[in-house]
């Protein structure tokens, strides 16, 4: 399959479950009228994004894998014909939680999942009270659409995490996304770290010779997060192909070249030019 169409479903979410369940779905099938066989859904989708606060209460929105959602979008998949990213909450083990995404492949079946490796703990992100750092490694799922290389959110500003999907074979990027702006903060301030959020990971899109996807929510929620949208898929040299703007709930689909990153690769041949014999010190935390 030389080229694909993917989709992202930028929305925002209540404390209805149903409701954000519904919405997303409903993205999908906008998705999938437009062509898209991979759609791809923002972070923690199914409700409110509730690591703004530690509450015991919280662990309740957790739910099993395989469980009702996989059970519901792969039923979905199914229908459609297409690939699916969902982004969950997952309930491991009494005690035991993750942040996993989900592929769902066409057929409806699990293809594979990945769990958060990178886990955030700061102020309205208090992310290190729910879920225990991923244990998959960074593996890309194999699926009818390519290799994806499936990351989440907080995992985007690791070089590390997105070279390493690379060198595992990796067609794509994705980034299943929750992130906004503290409204206390100056415009400008707030300009900067969109800014940042998106530079970053065009920046794997170049370094590593392959298409990025990022999806994230809109709206303000009750913790206060205003939720930055900005949406956007970029190309192997990191051009923007597709950009959702900061307020509508909305979808972008568009067409990827999978022959484009061995075109670019053949010119920018950084996996050729590594100096893999140098770099043993990334495996400390400091050079002191």
């Amino acid at each position: 399959m030389d080229k694909i169409k993917a989709g992202l479903v930028q929305q925002s979410c209540s404390g209805d479950r149903a409701e954000n369940i519904e919405k997303s779905m409903a993205g999908i099938r906008r998705c999938a009228a437009q062509g898209a066989e991979l759609v791809v859904l923002q972070e923690l989708h199914t409700s409110l994004y509730f690591c703004d606060v530690e509450d015991p209460a919280h662990f309740d929105l957790a739910e099993t894998i395989p469980g009702p959602s996989t059970e519901r979008f792969g039923a979905l998949a199914k229908e459609l014909g297409i690939v699916i990213v969902t982004s969950l909450f997952e309930k491991r083990a009494p005690g035991l939680y993750h942040n996993t995404a989900v592929v769902l492949e066409a057929d409806g079946s699990i293809a594979g999942k990945y769990r958060k490796m990178h886990i955030p703990d700061d102020p309205g992100y208090y992310e290190k009270f729910y879920f225990t750092p991923g244990d998959l490694g960074f593996t890309p799922v194999e699926t009818s659409v390519g290799k994806l290389g499936v990351l989440v959110c907080w995992d985007q500003w690791y070089p590390e995490a997105a070279r390493l999907m690379a060198m595992a074979g990796a067609d794509m990027l994705i980034y299943p996304t929750a992130i906004g702006w503290d409204p206390a903060d100056a415009n400008d301030e707030q300009a900067r770290q969109r800014e940042a959020w998106i530079t970053i990971q065009r920046s794997h899109a170049v370094a590593n010779g392959i298409p990025v996807l990022s999806v994230n929510r809109v709206g303000t929620e009750p913790g206060g997060a205003l939720f930055w949208g900005s949406s956007f898929v970029a190309g192997c040299q990191g051009e923007f192909l597709a950009q959702a703007d900061t307020e509508s709930e909305t979808e972008l689909v568009v067409e990827l070249d999978r022959n484009r990153s061995e075109t670019v690769r053949r010119m920018w041949p950084y996996l050729r030019d590594r100096r893999i014999d140098a770099y043993a010190d990334l495996t400390r935390r400091f050079i002191d």
